[in-house]
């Protein structure tokens, strides 16, 4: 069985990434791509669907896992019955490979330790062919293979590669995975202790160029290593998550699969990235936004693959029970498919922060905002399926007119501030006037007077916290009466134990049966509020209850179950990490938002 969400650490290449939990064992890696099939995959089924566990076979007293300072290392300390030893994994980055290099070293006495290495293709479903290599052993099946070398006398069995070997002080064990086509010979062997010298210095070197330097440092630096970890180096793509089905319901049906790319983080990527001095990574992604948005409007997607590739089919995995019972597993996310007015108001921000941030412009931007502006223009006044890509028909969501109406007013003001020689637009009277047109509508069907409160959509009376997002988004400033209520009734409602809901799963606006924990972003967004409406001190003592929920690595996830008190849905989620560097952000420079 996997271990709590919380209870696992990242390592990465900058193309995919391992989970391993604080207990030795690697249950999550797609390989060689964050969206490639699984190779290991019990962290949605049991052991039997693939893991790599390092493990004493003696009493363990006391476990201390931590990364390795500002890099992606993990160290985790062991102390067992007889002895300590130290666990060091991290993945090297190599351009056109995949390796997970772990070492375990003797700290004091002497601990015997067990590996189980059971390497399952296709999310677990595929048990490979082992072959014995001089080195150690090869497994294979269909187009995929992975070798795993080391020194330590290894054996297979039926649960696949196994190893009985004792720790003692001083000594060092270090055992080599690699991922290759199986069409080829694996890659040769590295000098782990020169990878691991070179990986850490990278690492450094990287955390180095952060011009943050706010009291909450520690938490930013680790939430931009993650995001870090999260990008697919080839194009600049950000992942939501590395993981997929992971519940946002123990037991439930809302699991999806987070392994691409959308285009709500945008603006919010971007200004992470720019405001913290990593301003080719930021570069990188607006280009890859260019790129994957180009061509007709009507074709935007809310989200899309590594590549900018648009097919994200989904499908289920019958065979895998999914993460404690929590079915189905599900392969691809059919919410590509959906139409979200928002995702234009991410684009035009985007562009328009690209340009306010000092970026170097580029003419695919320009292109694509004139062709934006015009459908915008035209579609509008659509009904759509949301920010949160609910599945149970469409609406008039009140966020998403807001974000329709960002899109105009950056649009506006790209225009104005371009100066001489900059973009012309003959239709800018027009667009002066929508933009007016679009702010009176929004006011006057998406506030409920009796409520007094900004709803999920026009004419409900359902509350969403996407209406903490009004002051950031430039709608209406945070001391704004109407502003006030909304939040007012947000606290009422949707606050549980100090944190924030989505919504009120109960009122079925997203078709689905269950409920789900707290969303970690829209507590931040809270904490957000607080600081713009001068309430300083109600924000730092909420975001200080969100640091305290990270994992002991810095990690969150999507949600967090206040009933169970743990992390749930995917992880590490890059969308919690993001509000969380927006919210240190805030506090530390007191400005409004734009």
């Amino acid at each position: 069985m996997a271990s709590r969400i919380e209870s696992y650490g990242m390592i990465g290449n900058s193309e995919t990434v391992a989970l391993i939990s604080d207990v030795g064992s690697l249950d999550w890696m797609c390989a060689p791509r964050f969206d490639s099939d699984a190779c290991f995959a019990s962290l949605i089924g049991y052991a039997e669907h693939g893991l790599w566990a390092l493990r004493p076979i003696v009493a363990i007293r006391r476990r201390n896992q931590r990364y390795r300072g500002d890099t992606l290392i993990i160290e985790t300390d062991v102390e067992c019955e007889g002895g300590v030893v130290r666990h060091t994994d991290f993945m090297p980055t190599n351009d056109g490979r995949c390796d997970v290099i772990r070492i375990i070293e003797g700290v004091d006495g002497e601990v015997p330790m067990e590996m189980l290495f059971a390497a399952r293709f296709g999310y677990g479903t595929i048990k490979p062919t082992v072959l014995r290599t001089t080195s150690g052993f090869t497994s294979l099946a269909g187009p995929d293979a992975v070798t795993l070398r080391s020194s330590i006398e290894m054996r297979p069995s039926d649960r696949g590669v196994v190893s009985y070997f004792t720790v003692k002080k001083g000594n060092r064990v270090e055992l080599q995975f690699s991922w290759h086509p199986s069409h080829k010979s694996a890659p040769p062997m590295l000098d782990v202790r020169r990878e691991l010298d070179k990986t850490n210095r990278l690492w450094l070197d990287w955390a180095s160029r952060c011009t943050y330097d706010g009291r909450y440092r520690e938490a930013v630096m680790r939430s931009l290593i993650t995001l870090k970890a999260l990008t697919y180096a080839p194009t600049g793509a950000i992942v939501a998550a590395p993981t997929t089905s992971l519940p946002e319901e123990i037991g439930g049906v809302r699991n999806w699969d987070y392994r691409f790319c959308w285009l709500r983080d945008a603006s919010l990527t971007l200004s992470a990235l720019i405001l913290c001095g990593y301003v080719d990574e930021a570069v990188g992604f607006r280009d890859w936004l260019l790129r994957a948005t180009a061509g007709d409007p009507e074709d935007v997607r809310i989200m899309y693959d590594l590549g900018g590739g648009r097919r994200l089919t989904e499908f289920e995995l019958d065979e895998l029970p999914g993460y404690e019972g929590s079915r189905p597993v599900r392969i691809g996310n059919a919410a590509s498919d959906q139409f979200q007015l928002d995702v234009f108001g991410e684009v035009v921000n985007t562009i328009y922060r690209a340009r306010k941030l000092g970026m170097p412009g580029r003419e695919e931007g320009v292109v694509a905002l004139k062709a934006l502006l015009k459908h915008v223009d035209n579609v509008w006044q659509r009904p759509d399926d949301g920010i949160w890509e609910v599945r149970g028909g469409r609406q008039h969501f009140t966020f998403s007119k807001i974000s329709a109406w960002v899109a105009i007013d950056r649009a506006v003001r790209f225009i104005e501030e371009s100066g001489p020689g900059g973009m012309e637009y003959e239709g800018l009277p027009h667009l002066r006037a929508l933009r007016e047109t679009m702010h009176e509508e929004i006011c006057q069907r998406a506030y409920h007077p009796g409520l007094q409160a900004f709803t999920q959509f026009y004419g409900g009376e359902a509350l969403d916290a996407s209406a903490l997002l009004i002051p950031r988004a430039g709608f209406l400033p945070a001391n704004d009466p109407r502003v006030q209520s909304t939040v007012k009734a947000i606290e009422r409602t949707l606050v549980r134990d100090g944190l924030v809901l989505r919504y009120a799963t109960e009122h079925q606006v997203d078709g689905l049966p269950g409920s789900e924990g707290a969303f970690l972003a829209c507590s931040f967004w809270l904490a957000d509020y607080y600081a713009y409406a001068g309430r300083t001190t109600e924000a730092e003592e909420l975001f200080e209850r969100l640091l305290a929920l990270r994992n002991p690595l810095g990690l969150l996830a999507e949600e967090y179950d206040t009933a169970r008190q743990r992390q749930i849905g995917n992880f590490p989620q890059a969308f919690s990490h993001l509000a969380l560097i927006g919210t240190a952000h805030a506090l530390s420079t007191q400005n409004l938002p734009h």
